[in-house]
């Protein structure tokens, strides 16, 4: 019988969801059976993904924005203790879940409580160093204890200082045992003719995912050139809805968004990592708006745009001008990587 792997990734957002789709689909052809867990908006997405596997509800987050980013650490902290009590919910699930459902090993993407002794257990996280302003070294302690419960540590970038996560994935000092994996994304690149001048991305957790959507709504009715406006809201039916020059959809599957960036000439989005890791795969032009008081996506957007690849702003500061900043920067380009995924499910061949 095929040994079946549990993937779980955190729902905050859709990046961890995405992210995992490859690594699904690689357990699949190397003769593994993967069972989905997670909850929200991420289960949602990989259970349209992968309709014929079987899928769990996992103890949810709770995770919550605040309107105003500079209250979004202070949010977070409020946060901690449902956070702290789903950790531990997940930490007593997995104990009893591998031993009903047979699952011979577990891979969490930053879920901190999918851990047990009784198979291999991987955490799959870009953030080695969780950066939170004043607080980034308690946080990054704090994310660095929990990654050592797991048996390994999988790293979705490059080893070397050609990165796309620079010091979050690739700190200084640091006690976890890592492997770097490459970059992972569910997309590949197609040649094909250029047909929308401007793709948005919307994805994140609410408030700040609508609070961007209706600003960029009213923006861009000034645009000059057709746009397809993607919401990243998972409901049950696709919607389509035409606005004069703007196309909206409230989400698309995987196949039929790698054909919609394929045809786009510049991408509009968050600058999550997940996102990033894409638009390098596919050699895409960006522009990018992080999230407000989200340090990690502010700290990448800065670091894309001071390595010349793609320009970006603050939410509060966009106006449809600023797109053409995109103009003095020199966009994505894709450096080979072949992530060996047979030397990485070895760990679940062990007897």
């Amino acid at each position: 019988m095929n040994k079946r792997i549990l993937i779980a990734p955190l729902n905050w957002g859709l990046g961890h969801a995405a992210r995992c789709i490859p690594i699904i689909e690689e357990l699949i052809n190397h003769n593994f059976e993967p069972i989905i867990g997670s909850d929200g908006n991420a289960l949602s997405l990989l259970k349209k993904e992968f309709p014929n596997l079987q899928t769990f509800e996992l103890p949810s987050y709770n995770v919550n924005y605040s309107k105003k980013g500079t209250y979004l650490k202070l949010k977070l902290i409020s946060n901690i203790p449902s956070i702290a009590i789903a950790i531990k919910n997940e930490n007593n699930f997995i104990k009893k879940f591998v031993k009903t459902h047979n699952i011979d090993g577990v891979i969490s993407d930053n879920r901190l409580g999918l851990y047990c002794k009784q198979v291999p257990c991987v955490i799959m996280t870009h953030q080695l160093n969780v950066l939170s302003g004043n607080t980034t070294y308690l946080s990054t302690k704090l994310h660095q204890k929990f990654i050592n419960k797991f048996d390994e540590c999988w790293v979705p970038d490059f080893k070397g200082d050609k990165n796309l996560s620079g010091i979050l994935g690739h700190p200084k000092k640091i006690s976890v045992s890592k492997k770097y994996i490459g970059p992972l994304s569910r997309f590949n690149k197609i040649s094909t003719e250029i047909k929308h001048d401007l793709l948005v991305l919307l994805s994140g957790p609410e408030p700040q995912r609508s609070l961007l959507e209706n600003k960029l709504l009213a923006e861009l009715k000034k645009y000059k050139g057709n746009i397809v406006f993607i919401k990243g809201k998972i409901e049950s039916v696709q919607k389509v809805n035409v606005e004069n020059h703007i196309t909206i959809y409230n989400y698309m599957t995987t196949s039929e968004l790698e054909k919609t960036i394929n045809k786009s000439q510049l991408v509009l989005s968050r600058s999550g990592y997940t996102t990033i890791m894409d638009l390098a795969k596919l050699e895409k032009k960006a522009f990018f708006i992080p999230t407000p008081g989200q340090y990690e996506q502010i700290y990448l957007a800065k670091k894309l745009h001071e390595d010349g690849i793609a320009p970006f702003c603050l939410q509060e500061n966009f106006t449809v001008e600023k797109l053409n900043e995109v103009k003095q920067h020199k966009g994505f380009k894709d450096s080979e990587n072949h992530t060996n995924f047979k030397n990485l499910f070895s760990l679940f061949e062990r007897e």
